[in-house]
Formats: C-alpha cells, structure tokens, sequence
C-alpha cells in the first residue's frame, strides 16, 4: 500500500513507519518536527516538514495519492494542553478536519486514527472500561481527540471514508519523550540516568494501563487490512487490561535499572486521574490483536534502548 503517515517522525508514528516500510509498504511521512526528531525518520520513506495545519496537506495528498492515512500528528501533552487549549484544538481539531477533507477529496480508502483511551473516558471507577464506557474527557486533550472521533464519523457517514479509531492506553517504549503523554517511564529513566530523584505526585497508588510500543506497532499494522463496516466507524481500545500503579512502575524499574537516588512525593496534581485501565477483548476479537509484552519485559526493553542511547551520547561528546 501507499501509505501517509502523519506525526511519522514521532515516538509512536516513527515506530509504526518503521514496521510499515519493512513490510514493504511505501510510505510518505508528514511531520513538522515540534515534538518528533530528525533522527526518527526512516530514510525509506519520503519526508516532508509540514504542519497538518498548512494548506500544503491538500497538495501533498493529491500529489501522493495514498491509499491510507495514518493519522498520528498531534499536540503529545495533556498538561500542555490545559496550559493552551487554543493551541491544543488548532492541532487535533483543525488540522485533522483538514487532513480528513483532503482524504476526502483525493480518493483515500481508509484513515487510520491515533486517539487515546487513557484520557477520553476519564475515571474508570470498576472492571474494565470498553469501548462503550462512557466518555467523560477531563483535558483539552481528550475532548480534542473525541472530536476528531466525531469527525471520523462524519467523514464516514457522509462520504464512505473507511475509518479505523485506535484509543491507546499509556503508550512508552524506546523513543518516547519524557515531555509528551503518559511519559511516566522515560521520566523515570531520564532522572535514573542523571541521578535526580523523581518525583511521585500523591500516594503513588494511581494506575494506568501501560502498554509496550511494539504491540501498539503491531495494532497499526493489523487496522491496515481489518475489515470495516457497518453503521459506525471501527473503534479499538489498545491495551493491556492489567492495570499497574505509579509505585509498581517504579519498583520494577528500579529493580532493573539498579538506581542511586529514591523518589519523593509531592501533593497530588489537580485533574489527574485515580483509576485508568482498558478492555481490549474487541481489538482480540475483531482485529486479531492482543498484548505480548509484560511490564517488567518492556520496561527492560526500554531502559537498554536509553542506556545505549547515553552511552553513544556521552562516548560522542
């Protein structure tokens, strides 16, 4: 296939372009940089440095012709989000109506979505939360990213786009910002690496539903072929449905990484939620997708890719 991958210079979006060009698809990466890196780009994939805001999205995917959009380019932070929520609407919401709008126009078949389920469907209060719990969005972020949802929908009903709706728990792995969503793990391992005690806000009991970044590469690589139908748009919780708490992240991580410095605990942070973790028993059923990295695999996954990461940098300087 021929595929445009948005936000393809990112944590996640560079992961799936890598998966994606290994299997032998062409891909287009559209990126402009603010919070993906250079380093991330595939060099089998042709790049170009372009807002999804810009009227240039119009050109690139008329002149490109994919038969997929990937649609990953986004603001990455909940709490930059409600510092800027002007900012963080003008990113997910205008610019994806106008990449859908240029998928409409140009004979796209399909557009693949990057949402989030560890934000839009707010407190989990008991079991699992699927695909109809209801959304209860606590950020800009998360009512920006169901609008999108919205759109899809829009788009699909209107106009037959097919539209495939991946709502991510806590996504980390190699490559993730420690700035951007759900960055608890590369946090942690940034100030392992420079001996800084981290901080842990509240009693630490707060949990999430982490999720390996290779499983969400492989989730992306199934909503390609998936088939789509019916009288709404396909939407998937990726995720594991084991929910870990800050403190275990910690724990296991320190037990792998061997730390000199301890947390600390600072006041709970206003808007943070007590309780996050996802059903993904439809994404087994109807993608074919489920979970195959533990936490403790992944975090020693990812402490390797950042120690090697150090050691290359500091052997550099």
């Amino acid at each position: 296939m021929r595929i445009l991958m948005t936000g393809g210079a990112g944590f996640i979006g560079s992961n799936v372009v890598d998966a994606y060009v290994e299997a032998g698809h062409q891909v287009i990466v559209v990126d402009d940089l603010s919070s993906g890196s250079r380093a991330n780009r595939n060099p089998a994939a042709r790049c170009y440095n372009v807002d999804v805001r810009s009227d240039e999205i119009d050109h690139i995917v008329e002149t490109e012709h994919p038969d997929v959009v990937n649609h990953h380019a986004a603001q990455v932070s909940v709490r930059r989000s409600v510092e800027a929520p002007l900012t963080d609407a003008s990113v997910h919401i205008l610019g994806s109506v106008r990449v859908l709008e240029a998928a409409h126009k140009h004979g796209v078949r399909r557009v693949i979505f990057a949402s989030t389920g560890g934000a839009i469907y707010g407190e989990i209060e008991r079991g699992l939360g699927d695909e109809q719990h209801p959304c209860r969005p606590l950020s800009p972020y998360a009512v920006a990213k169901l609008s999108v949802e919205h759109y899809l929908e829009y788009y699909r009903a209107t106009y037959g786009l097919e539209t495939v709706v991946l709502r991510y728990a806590n996504v980390y792995g190699p490559r993730q910002d420690p700035h951007g969503e759900a960055g608890v793990v590369a946090i942690f391992i940034q100030q392992i690496l420079a001996g800084i005690a981290p901080t842990i806000f509240g009693d630490g009991e707060q949990t999430r539903d982490f999720v390996y970044v290779d499983d969400v590469v492989r989730a992306n690589l199934a909503a390609l072929d998936v088939a789509v139908g019916g009288d709404r748009s396909s939407v998937f919780n990726i995720a594991t449905g084991r929910e870990a708490s800050v403190n275990e992240v910690w724990d296991t991580l320190a037990a792998i990484a061997a730390p000199t410095v301890t947390p600390h605990h600072e006041p709970p942070r206003p808007g943070d939620l007590r309780r996050s973790v996802l059903d993904p028993a439809r994404a087994k059923r109807d993608l074919g997708w489920f979970p195959t990295v533990d936490l403790a695999e992944g975090l020693a996954r990812t402490w390797e890719w950042f120690l090697a990461r150090e050691t290359a940098e500091r052997q550099a300087a």
